[in-house]
């Protein structure tokens, strides 16, 4: 094939450092835009975003040479630091080390970005915890619990 054809599609889950409620509702729109923006900014395309005060899921399209943890990296480092930097600033922001990725098919997208569209929701229901083991289940990712939220 003369040319690169790809459709790399990842639901992304990360949180903040020890699950603090640091993305308050007047923060969230903001940050949530930043994000985008950082993705654009390497050529990707963010299809979705959701969350509750405590961490982020994003749907989001790479280019074919980006990898995930790379992708990851440039999206956690400048957000902390934006999030700092805010006059409204209160507490030290920072994101949880790690991160559940999982691929998505084209033809999940739309499932995908309502249930991100509907975490507040979502989590009147359901903990962290139990949608993290419900995601890991579902994708066949083994987990060790005594590291599920570090």
């Amino acid at each position: 094939m003369a040319g690169t054809y790809t459709n790399l599609l990842f639901h992304l889950v990360f949180s903040t450092k020890e699950r603090h409620p640091l993305i308050t509702e007047s923060v969230e729109g903001e940050l949530h835009g930043y994000i985008g923006g950082i993705i654009r900014g390497e050529g990707g395309v963010l299809l979705e975003i959701g969350g509750v005060h405590d961490h982020v899921h994003l749907l989001a399209r790479f280019k074919a040479d980006a990898s995930v943890s790379m992708m990851i990296r440039k999206i956690k480092a400048p957000s902390s630091k934006w999030m700092n930097e805010r006059p409204d600033a209160r507490e030290r922001f920072e994101w949880q080390g790690g991160y559940g990725a999982f691929s998505v098919s084209e033809s999940r997208v739309p499932a995908v970005r309502r249930y991100l569209r509907n975490q507040k929701e979502h989590h009147k229901r359901i903990s962290f915890r139990d949608e993290l083991i419900s995601l890991f289940k579902a994708h066949g990712i083994q987990y060790d619990e005594r590291y599920l939220l570090g």
